[in-house]
């Protein structure tokens, strides 16, 4: 442990750092304008302590700039929720009062009392990955946005205005069809034409994203792909939270990460377990969309196992959340088997997911070894990949994309089956 602890809570335009010891005791402080030479000034003003770590507050956020320069110095950089400093500050005795000094103070201190905190690595494929993840999804909710803004003029020039989703086209036909009569109307049917035009625009930028997105996973090398369900948009999603799977001891832990595991509400000789609303919700989410679309086809296993949880009498939520706890534990095998794979690969990996490398496109692709299914028959068994004997197959229908999600093209009639398995110890 380093004998220094230097905490910093950084900011938009400045960062404060303050030295504490291992008995906790404040050895210096220092603000620095956020700038080019920020991290020359904090690396100078810390020359009196050569045995030290730095603790950055969010390094993955807006202390993330920081950290990665500190890091490309050679420096130790260790990310430390902005929660638990707020704990530790709360928690303490004295001067607690909201400041920067204080709040600096406290993440360093979390950092030497915390042995969960996540040590900061330099960016990757998958910060690539997470960039058009963001994007993609920022656009989504714009749309979601234009669109109702645009159902909500259309009702007030159409009676009962348009029925389900709109789409840029549809919306267009229909204002070809409307003349309007009056000065109010006119200006209504003006706004609804520019949400159109607006509609259109993001549309193209979404599907411009879907693109570089699926570059940028095919470029991963990833295996996750291979999941029913998991397109390149959930695969980004995924990989650029995940970062590092080697950070998980075991499925548990990362079923708790992406809050599919039950949390424990017990007191007493009542042991009770409840939905979570923790952990990572981007990664919940993208966990939720994978389900949903195994849920939506009736040929893949995930649907299978959801009937199967449903004729034991749980609800439909209940029997949702049974299938997202699998698809967590196949999406953690998959992420394990990428980074074994690159862990005796020969060549360095090209990015992405630390283990990925290009040949577990092929190694990862073979319909025995999915779980939960797959969207499209792979290529055929890697050379390097073992073949283990598994358990009566599961028929299923296979999509004619290599990755299902929602709004995707439904199979058609005459795909090909591939043999599919469930995951061992499915509930």
């Amino acid at each position: 442990m380093a004998v220094v602890m230097i905490g910093i809570d950084p900011h938009k335009a400045s960062h404060t750092a303050v030295a504490i010891n291992a008995a906790e005791q404040s050895l210096g402080q220092l603000r620095v304008r956020a700038s080019a030479v920020q991290a020359e000034r904090l690396l100078g003003w810390a020359q009196p302590w050569p045995e030290r770590a730095w603790a950055v507050e969010g390094a993955g956020g807006i202390g993330h700039l920081l950290a990665q320069q500190l890091l490309s110095a050679g420096e130790r950089v260790l990310d430390v929720p902005p929660k638990l400093a707020a704990r530790v500050r709360l928690l303490a005795t004295g001067d607690i009062n909201k400041n920067d000094p204080n709040d600096a103070r406290s993440v360093a201190v979390a950092a030497l009392r915390s042995a969960e905190v996540r040590e900061v690595r330099q960016d990757d494929h998958a910060a690539v990955l997470k960039v058009w993840s963001k994007r993609h999804q920022d656009l989504a909710q714009a749309r979601t946005q234009v669109a109702c803004r645009l159902h909500q003029v259309l009702c007030e020039l159409i009676p009962g205005g348009v029925p389900g989703q709109i789409t840029a086209g549809q919306a267009g036909r229909i204002l070809a069809a409307i003349t309007p009569a009056g000065a109010v109307a006119a200006a209504r049917w003006e706004l609804a034409a520019e949400l159109t035009e607006d509609l259109r625009g993001v549309d193209t930028r979404i599907r411009e994203t879907r693109k570089k997105t699926a570059a940028a996973v095919r470029a991963a090398g990833t295996s996750l792909t291979g999941l029913f369900g998991v397109g390149p948009v959930i695969a980004a999603a995924v990989i650029g939270d995940v970062r590092h799977v080697s950070r998980f001891p075991n499925r548990d832990h990362f079923a708790a990460y992406n809050g599919t595991a039950p949390i424990e509400v017990s007191s007493g000789g009542r042991k009770i377990y409840r939905l979570s609303r923790r952990g990572n919700r981007r990664l919940n989410h993208a966990i939720h969309m994978a389900a949903v679309t195994q849920i939506r086809y009736r040929h893949s296993p995930g649907r299978a196992y959801y009937d199967k949880k449903l004729a034991e009498g749980k609800t439909g939520k209940e029997a949702l959340r049974c299938l997202k706890r699998q698809i967590s534990d196949a999406i953690f095998a998959c992420l394990q088997a990428d980074a074994r794979r690159a862990a005796t690969a020969p060549e360095k990996s090209p990015g992405g997911q630390p283990g990925n490398h290009s040949s577990s496109r092929a190694a990862g692709s073979n319909p025995e070894h999915r779980r939960f299914g797959q969207a499209t028959p792979g290529p055929a068994t890697h050379p390097t990949t073992p073949t283990a004997p598994f358990p009566a197959p599961l028929p299923t229908r296979a999509s004619g994309r290599p990755g299902q999600e929602p709004g995707a093209a439904r199979p058609r009639s005459g795909a090909r089956r591939a043999s599919l398995r469930r995951p061992p110890g499915s509930r």
